[in-house]
């Protein structure tokens, strides 16, 4: 990993995302020195510009930030950390220096287009007619895309495995719609778990 501390007096920013949800969490600088006990540590430790001297995050407050994974961009003068908050990340109390939790990945996309095709009653979409069918019958599917998903697991076709886990949860996302729930409320309940 070569780093061009160079370009801005020896800093370089530095992005942080949540390592599970990959959502920025917030933006800080590196330089030389704070990069290497970043390395070695495992936990994020930047230069602070204001204080003048390496500051690791969560030292006061104790919500540090534990290291995933590091990525350089292309030109070698930005750092992407995916790293675990430990609690809120922003001195404002907020969950990130940008917001409250909000990172969306494609599936939330996909809930999104699912939504979109019931509520419009688009009357050519597989999901809409599935949709009209009732309750039982989408409970009833998603069973079904369960068991082929069991099935596959014993068989080792691994395309066939992974289309069929792709099909149980994109009809898991069309049962959530009908229920009147959202992915994100799941989610919550999984972070809880995870505490």
């Amino acid at each position: 990993m070569k780093i061009d501390f160079n370009k801005d007096n020896g800093l370089v920013p530095v992005v942080i995302q949540d390592n599970r949800t990959l959502q920025v969490l917030m933006l800080g600088y590196m330089n030389e020195e704070a990069f290497e006990k970043t390395k070695k540590e495992g936990i994020v430790t930047f230069f602070s510009r204001s204080k003048n001297r390496l500051w690791t995050k969560g030292e006061e407050s104790g919500n540090f930030l534990t290291v995933k994974s590091i990525d350089i961009d292309c030109d070698q003068d930005t750092i992407l950390i995916k790293a675990v908050p430990k609690n809120v990340v922003c001195h404002t109390g907020s969950f990130s220096c940008f917001g409250e939790k909000n990172a969306k990945g494609f599936l939330y996309e996909l809930e999104e287009k699912i939504a979109q095709r019931i509520d419009s009653k688009a009357e050519d979409s597989y999901t809409y007619s599935l949709y009209q069918r009732g309750i039982n019958k989408m409970a009833q599917k998603v069973g079904e895309e369960a068991v082929e998903l069991v099935i596959e697991t014993k068989d080792n076709n691994d395309d066939l495995f992974k289309n069929e886990a792709a099909d149980l949860l994109y009809h898991f996302l069309i049962l959530l719609k009908a229920k009147g729930f959202s992915l994100e409320a799941i989610e919550e309940i999984l972070q809880n778990r995870d505490k």
